[in-house]
């Protein structure tokens, strides 16, 4: 289990090593084929910063030699915001008085209906918040097979399951797990995630090993960033779980995401630190750099110039016209958002903005459409 290996790497030392690099070691990274761990510490290093238009030249081209000139599109659905943990800074926070919504069958085929008559997905992720009791594994097999019909590929991002409920779930059509662990720093990670199943830290990051088990064909992983001020190092652990997972489990296929903290207007939790644009392409280079192959996905919590800009640098996944509150779609879509979106504009329109620079939107799973897949020119 990943757990294990993450108690031989030390965070403070990480820390150390990150901010240590020269630009010796930043040239030596980006002369190299295949790197290392190590390689990309220096990517993500302050050192890398001078060197962050020759870092886009090769993301760019990793990217389009490997996915083309393409960008897979899906659509996140958030079927319940019930949920039992008490993630300091999180909307669905259980002591938030807020109401809770989960729901019907009915309600949930509605919503399918609502989504296709915005654009052509296929690709559908359901996020529930993390209630077992009342929204477990039964539910989420139900909102699978009822979404069997209208999407051709689908994706969970829900509370860390067992192997077994995994497998389970991939009967019911499940082709893939989102999940975020938020912070890799295990002695502060109850500090943020203080009550519920959540708080369980080596749960939680073995959950990848259990989708793993269980076969899942796609897993998706992320940190939120600026939960740590030490964020570099975050995301150095999850390279280093990355190279875990594909050596186990080297038949799946993998995701990165970072999504990012802002700041609170009301008052609440606030991030440890701010993670700027040029921060946060920094190291998505870095991520196309260090691996040809990981699909890296942008939400729509990032805005629409910037998504735009980073269409051809590395992203290959992205949301588009995202709800994310409980039947925003077509039940509720008043009900409170877990995050604020910031690009809002339609799926048409960031199809229109897409096509303008040359990315064709992919409707389909890339498995499924590799027929699209059109070549670098």
């Amino acid at each position: 289990m990943f757990s294990e290996e993450l108690q031989k790497i030390d965070w403070g030392e990480t820390t150390s090593l990150i901010a240590s690099k020269t630009d010796a070691d930043v040239r030596r990274a980006l002369s190299k084929e295949h790197l290392d761990v190590n390689d990309f510490m220096a990517l993500i290093s302050p050192a890398a910063e001078p060197h962050l238009e020759t870092m886009a030249q090769l993301s760019y081209k990793y990217t389009r030699e490997r996915f083309g000139n393409t960008m897979s599109m899906f659509v996140p659905l958030y079927i319940t915001n019930s949920c039992t943990n008490s993630c300091v800074y999180c909307g669905f926070h259980v002591s938030n008085p807020m109401k809770r919504t989960i729901l019907t069958e009915e309600e949930i085929v509605n919503e399918y209906k609502a989504i296709k008559k915005l654009a052509p997905f296929e690709n559908l992720l359901l996020v529930t918040g993390e209630n077992p009791a009342k929204a477990g594994v039964p539910y989420i097999a139900r909102a699978l097979d009822l979404a069997k019909p209208y999407f051709s590929n689908l994706k969970i991002e829900v509370m860390p399951l067992s192997a077994e409920e995994y497998r389970e779930l991939t009967h019911h059509g499940m082709n893939g797990v989102i999940c975020f662990q938020e912070t890799y720093h295990k002695a502060n990670y109850n500090i943020y995630h203080p009550r519920g199943m959540k708080s369980k830290f080596d749960w939680r990051v073995n959950g990848f090993d259990r989708m793993g088990q269980a076969g899942v064909h796609s897993i998706g992983m992320g940190v939120l960033l600026g939960l740590e001020k030490e964020w570099r190092t975050d995301i150095t652990m999850m390279a280093y779980h990355l190279r875990y997972l594909q050596k186990h489990y080297w038949k799946t296929k993998y995701s990165f995401n970072f999504p990012r903290m802002r700041p609170s207007e009301n008052g609440g939790f606030q991030p440890n630190v701010v993670v700027n644009d040029r921060e946060l392409a920094q190291v998505t280079f870095a991520t196309r750099i260090f691996d040809h192959d990981v699909d890296i996905s942008y939400s729509t919590r990032e805005s629409a110039s910037f998504r735009d800009n980073m269409a051809r640098l590395g992203v290959t996944t992205m949301s588009a016209e995202s709800k994310t509150e409980p039947g925003g779609y077509f039940s509720y879509p008043q009900t409170l958002e877990q995050f604020h979106v910031s690009d809002e504009r339609t799926a048409k329109e960031v199809t229109k903005a897409l096509k303008g620079i040359g990315i064709e939107p992919v409707w389909k799973d890339w498995d499924q459409s590799f027929d699209l897949m059109k070549p670098c020119v």
